[in-house]
């Protein structure tokens, strides 16, 4: 059985929620450490700098992104609007387009 885009986009919504519950747990680390101590805090920016970090933040965002640019869709759908297979699969593809266009630009705010 072949799925058609929309549920492969649905399930990817599902899979960044589940995501960013896992990711929260970076940020929230990110924010202890950030207002334990002023020492602390030097800590989270050196350590915030590294290339690896910057990667698990950006990941972050990028399902953050995703998600409520996903979730947004599924909002307007509720109004009636592109409830259609051809309307489905058209704000699939924008949904697709504006996520790609703000992670990049995520991407370069980042790094």
């Amino acid at each position: 059985m072949r799925l058609p885009i929309t549920a492969w986009a649905s399930i990817a919504h599902r899979a960044s929620g589940v995501f960013l519950f896992a990711g929260m747990a970076v940020l929230i680390w990110a924010l202890d450490a950030s207002l334990a101590s002023p020492e602390s805090f030097a800590s989270l920016g050196e350590c915030l700098s590294s290339p690896l970090m910057k990667l698990v933040i950006w990941a972050v965002m990028a399902g953050l992104i995703y998600h409520s640019v996903a979730g947004v869709k599924h909002l307007v759908m509720d109004f009636g609007i592109g409830e259609s297979m051809e309307g489905g699969i058209r704000g699939v593809k924008i949904v697709v387009a504006v996520s790609v266009v703000l992670i990049l630009l995520a991407g370069v705010w980042i790094w």
